[in-house]
């Protein structure tokens, strides 16, 4: 015969191993699929040692069974941690990598702690008085066991939340039971074994508890498993872990109330309540995440304050604010349209809003985003081409939004198809048009609105107030995009410029090479010049080559610590040495700096070799370094042609633009890319006709 603990515990552990058994044999094997029935099944076992300790007599029979519980409580923090990482998420392996030493952590340390100090887990037997025969008492390693799944419990339940806070529509419907399961099982745990810490003991009494959260938590998330695509769903929440966490809010205000409770009741002598004004506390504290995260107590709190307090169902200023900042940094299409169909669900509680775009030629709708729809199933509700006309025509001439489901045309039964409902009361569905500068770029499907209630007018102008801008923002992007692929194209022809003239060139020398071939091909003296001209040409095209190449190459520094005068009398080396140019060095001391070495030789060897090009005979350039403001100055000045303040202006760091016959202006481009990346700046002085001033200004720290 078993007693009610006992009891409670093995059909808690039978209830949780069918769990475990039916989705690791289910048709999915994905890696949350895994991790969620190995957690299930690690739950059934350590209830099965938890009955087994419930039913026993003897002391030390009780004493083996708890320690296997100890044992399998070891595993679940690694398990869930990990679980609660990858399910539902778009990007569980990325997600994993970012936290593999948490996780590492949470499956080695309670593990090494049982293996290690399995005698000491449980140190004492106590009688106790509270109507159930034995208590223990933990050990140093029991304790820091129970702490490790207390912190691991917190953990679990935040990247619950973030989940959930991170999905939309029907995807937040479909895991919505599997999270609020898990919450409530961890956030007993975590009760329960804030109680072990407190009092330093394995209460029996806490064991029903346990077996109770496990019945539930199982009772909440059978809702979730019946429901088709919960393990497929993919959110991306915010790589933030603690930023506005709910869950860690909830769990720091219920320990500082237990660690009150304690000291009060110790001073009070009132501990036979202590376990019941804990308990209280944790329930109304799950009872006031669970009301805060329903969508419909929201809906109804909104529509109850707008109704009696003479309020606007919307705080408008907190909605556009939210809008703004949802938008204002989206410069690809597909990020636009995720975020504003994430805002459209949230504001207006629809749980499937769906955004279609109009394509380059105006014949055909392509799916964008959507809260409800894969890619996958949207692909076989994409409409016709005649179909997609027809729809494209009449909203052009529609700009406000069609209740789809009381609209008797043709085109509204073609979107009715393309956007079916999920819920049979899930209220009217709504086609919005996406209307810019005249223009349909798109639209916007709503529908299974939350508890099934009608649009009404105050709705409907706030989303066409959205959607207007929407379609604003979605025109910025295309026009931006136009506006850069206007400026890669005249990249594009200006390079082609210089490639043409310089290949043109290099094709009359080998041209004229090849016709006096012929002629002089005994000459000894002919052919050793016609093979320089090959190597020289050969020479050309190839720095023609590397030159461009340095602007599709990614640009990447290694910084050493450095001696600036150092680095330029190295570069030097080989440069001051043409007759007709004096090339001077003033270097004055400079505290070492972090720089590429090789990355800053390279912008002074192109400023010395640019100064040495504006010269002519009886140049003079002079290289210094000095200090100045916090940094280091390397300037450069010649005394040649200069440059107009015009070409200083708008030209002279531009890719493609030089002054020189037999340049294609990269490297001063270059130059700058270089001093920027190491968070300097290039000064520039010219007068034309008397020469040039450069300065490159590095950070010293």
């Amino acid at each position: 015969m078993f007693d009610t603990p006992a009891f409670l515990a093995f059909s808690s552990a039978a209830i949780a191993g069918a769990m475990a058994i039916g989705v690791a044999f289910s048709g999915r094997r994905l890696l949350a699929h895994r991790l969620f029935a190995a957690g299930m099944a690690v739950l059934a076992v350590e209830s099965v040692f938890s009955g087994s300790a419930a039913n026993a007599l003897l002391p030390d029979q009780i004493v083996y069974w708890q320690k296997w519980g100890f044992s399998a409580l070891a595993l679940l923090p690694g398990i869930w941690l990990a679980f609660s990482l990858t399910y539902a998420r778009g990007n569980p392996r990325e997600t994993l990598t970012r936290w593999r030493l948490m996780v590492w952590t949470a499956f080695l340390a309670p593990v090494g702690l049982v293996v290690l100090f399995w005698n000491t887990l449980l140190v004492a037997i106590d009688q106790s008085n509270s109507g159930y025969h034995w208590a223990f008492g933990l050990g140093l390693p029991g304790m820091v066991l129970t702490l490790l799944f207390l912190l691991s419990a917190v953990l679990v339940l935040m990247n619950l939340e973030r989940t959930f806070r991170a999905s939309v529509g029907t995807m937040r419907w479909r895991i919505k039971f599997m999270v609020l399961g898990l919450g409530v099982l961890f956030a007993v745990r975590a009760y329960t074994s804030s109680e072990v810490l407190v009092f330093r003991l394995v209460n029996p009494s806490l064991q029903p508890v346990n077996s109770v959260a496990l019945l539930v938590a199982c009772l909440l998330i059978s809702r979730t498993l019946l429901r088709a695509g919960h393990f497929e769903v993919s959110v991306y929440p915010s790589q933030s872990v603690l930023h506005s966490s709910f869950t860690l809010l909830l769990a720091g205000i219920y320990l500082v109330i237990v660690g009150a409770l304690a000291k009060l009741i110790g001073v009070l002598d009132g501990g036979a309540t202590f376990h019941v004004q804990a308990f209280l506390v944790l329930v109304a504290l799950v009872l006031l995440a669970i009301l805060l995260l329903s969508d419909r107590v929201r809906l109804l709190t909104k529509r109850l304050v707008s109704r009696h307090f003479q309020r606007p169902f919307y705080d408008y200023r907190t909605v556009w604010r939210t809008f703004t900042e949802s938008t204002a940094r989206r410069v690809e299409q597909g990020e636009l349209c995720d975020a504003v169909v994430k805002l459209v669900s949230n504001v207006f509680q629809t749980l499937s809003v769906t955004l279609w775009l109009v394509d380059d030629k105006a014949e055909r709708l392509a799916f964008i985003a959507s809260t409800s729809l894969s890619q996958a199933k949207a692909g076989h509700l994409i409409l016709d081409a005649a179909d997609a006309a027809e729809v494209i025509s009449a909203l052009s001439r529609h700009p406000d939004p069609v209740d789809l489901d009381a609209s008797k045309e043709v085109w509204a039964a073609a979107l009715r198809r393309s956007n079916p409902d999920q819920f049979p009361h899930g209220g009217n569905r709504l086609c919005v048009p996406l209307i810019a500068g005249g223009d349909l770029l798109g639209l916007m499907a709503l529908g299974d609105r939350v508890g099934g209630v009608p649009f009404s007018l105050q709705d409907i102008d706030l989303l066409k107030a959205v959607s207007d801008q929407a379609a604003a923002s979605l025109l910025n992007i295309r026009l931006s995009q136009r506006l850069s692929q206007a400026k890669q194209l005249e990249a594009f022809q200006a390079m082609s410029a210089f490639f043409v003239h310089d290949l043109k060139n290099t094709a009359s020398t080998l041209s004229l090479m090849l016709q006096n071939l012929p002629i002089h091909f005994d000459d000894p003296s002919f052919r050793q010049d016609a093979l320089r001209g090959i190597s020289k040409t050969v020479t050309h095209l190839n720095e023609l080559i590397s030159r461009l190449n340095l602007i599709r190459q990614e640009l990447t520094i290694c910084l050493v610590e450095c001696d600036l005068n150092e680095l330029v009398t190295e570069s030097l080396k080989g440069l001051d040495q043409v007759p007709g140019v004096d090339v001077h060095k003033e270097l004055r001391p400079v505290p070492k700096l972090r720089v590429d070495p090789l990355q800053i030789q390279k912008v002074l060897t192109n400023l010395v070799l640019n100064a040495r090009e504006a010269m002519g005979s009886g140049g003079r350039i002079q290289v210094g370094t000095t200090q100045r403001d916090g940094w280091a100055v390397l300037e450069v000045v010649d005394n040649g042609c200069g440059m107009s303040s015009e070409f200083l202006q708008e030209s002279l760091f531009r890719p493609f633009r030089t002054t020189k016959k037999s340049g294609i202006g990269i490297g001063m481009f270059h130059c700058k890319l270089i001093v920027e990346a190491h968070r300097g700046r290039i000064e520039v002085e010219s007068v034309q006709a008397k020469g040039t001033t450069f300065r490159v200004l590095l950070p010293l720290a």
